[in-house]
């Protein structure tokens, strides 16, 4: 397809779908999944079977998303508690001046478009994320949550 970038260490599975504008490298796509435009998926990031991510989606090293995960529009995952520029000494820091910090998304959940995820959360199965909430600790399996910050707003049995 035209206008992608898919490194040689890219693992893609069985009928993934990738469409243009995407950037990927050093990941690895299960079966079955749609990747949508305007999404670039890091070294490291795992992403499981029947996954749709939407268009305009950030994600970075040490995301793991298992199957059957819904990703909207704009969603943005983040790896790294404290982000500098520079190391102490002023120099641009390099892969060994910081920590990746990993992100679990587990089977099933649904993330909302624009919504932020900070780093070393675990998503629960089922779980839902509202529309541009901010996600900053660990959500519970088979709830709902929304806001800035994420709070749970409901258990999914409740509905």
């Amino acid at each position: 397809m035209k206008y992608q970038l898919i490194t040689e260490d890219v693992k893609l599975g069985k009928n993934t779908k990738v469409f243009s504008f995407v950037n990927l490298y050093g990941c690895e796509i299960g079966d079955n999944t749609k990747v949508g435009c305007f999404v670039e998926i890091q070294k490291g990031a795992k992403i499981g079977n029947n996954c749709k991510i939407s268009s305009h989606t950030f994600i970075c090293e040490g995301v793991t998303i298992e199957d059957d995960v819904f990703i909207g529009h704009n969603v943005t995952f983040i790896n790294d508690i404290y982000p500098r520029a520079t190391s102490g000494d002023g120099k641009l820091q390099t892969e060994d001046d910081w920590k990746c910090v990993p992100t679990l998304i587990k089977k099933g959940a649904s993330i909302g478009s624009s919504t932020t995820l900070l780093c070393g959360i675990t998503v629960g199965e089922n779980a839902i994320m509202g529309a541009g909430s901010v996600v900053t600790r660990d959500v519970p399996p088979d709830t709902i949550v929304a806001g800035n910050p994420a709070r749970v707003l409901k258990k999914i049995d409740d509905i």
